[in-house]
């Protein structure tokens, strides 16, 4: 049976201090941003996913981006090295958290790096983000991990933005989405759909055609809603601020034995 669980972290009461690459600096408030968490979980609870609270990693101020510390294939994970060496005190509590779930652990080494945001996967083919956070050692081992599980990992260029998962995501029929000015290759998908707002490339698969998305792109979700999707807004608007979207912010497991 296909699990539906969803690994989340509390926001670091050091949020503001998160890392910005791509987008100058702008005040967080902190206290909304909870709020805003809160908002976020409680949509995947509505939509019949049960969260699991990581512990709280209160000095990694970009803790609550909880997708970049892990890359999931099937019950197998496969525990990142972030790129960003401030963030690799991350993984510890997500790493012990998947092994209590019953999962099959692996670990990117020196000198690869690999964050899990530069990682969509559909079905079995596994597309990588290379050229910001995750190196070509960090692809070499991903391959080596997964591979051998049936998947067809394939690594694709990222410069505009700061993970691949920060461009393009996909709907539940594979079609690949994101804004045209900040996706390196289109090409590189089999089936590829602009999408009119930066946020309105980024979806969640809650299943049963329900997508879970930024409240800050309308138009995108209107672009969905007829295709007959049923969007899920949520305001994740100081997340934005540091570059996150409704994806890093949790962790689907889809695929664990129940």
């Amino acid at each position: 049976m296909p699990s539906r669980k969803a690994l989340i972290r509390r926001p670091s009461p050091r949020l503001a201090e998160g890392l910005v690459t791509h987008i100058e600096r702008r005040p967080v408030d902190a206290a909304l941003a909870l709020e805003q968490w809160e908002g976020y979980a409680a949509a995947l609870r509505a939509h019949g996913w049960e969260t699991v609270e990581v512990d709280p990693a209160d000095d990694c101020p970009d803790g609550v981006f909880i997708e970049d510390t892990v890359v999931m294939f099937r019950n197998v994970a496969l525990i990142a090295r972030p790129g960003a060496q401030s963030r690799r005190p991350e993984t510890a509590a997500v790493e012990q958290t998947l092994a209590e779930l019953g999962c099959s652990v692996n670990w990117v080494w020196a000198p690869g790096t690999l964050d899990g945001g530069d990682v969509l996967k559909i079905g079995n083919t596994v597309y990588v983000g290379r050229g910001g956070r995750t190196n070509a050692a960090g692809v070499q081992q991903l391959r080596a991990a997964f591979e051998p599980l049936g998947a067809r990992v394939t690594a694709v260029p990222v410069s505009q933005v700061l993970h691949l998962k920060s461009a393009v995501t996909a709907l539940p029929d594979s079609t690949v989405v994101g804004h045209p000015p900040l996706v390196d290759n289109p090409s590189a998908f089999e089936r590829f759909l602009p999408v009119p707002e930066e946020s309105g490339a980024h979806v969640v698969l809650l299943g049963g055609g329900k997508l879970l998305m930024a409240a800050s792109a309308p138009k995108t979700a209107e672009l969905y809603a007829d295709l007959g999707y049923e969007p899920v807004p949520v305001d994740i608007s100081e997340f934005e601020k540091l570059e996150g979207c409704v994806t890093c912010l949790s962790v689907r497991l889809r695929h664990l034995y129940t």
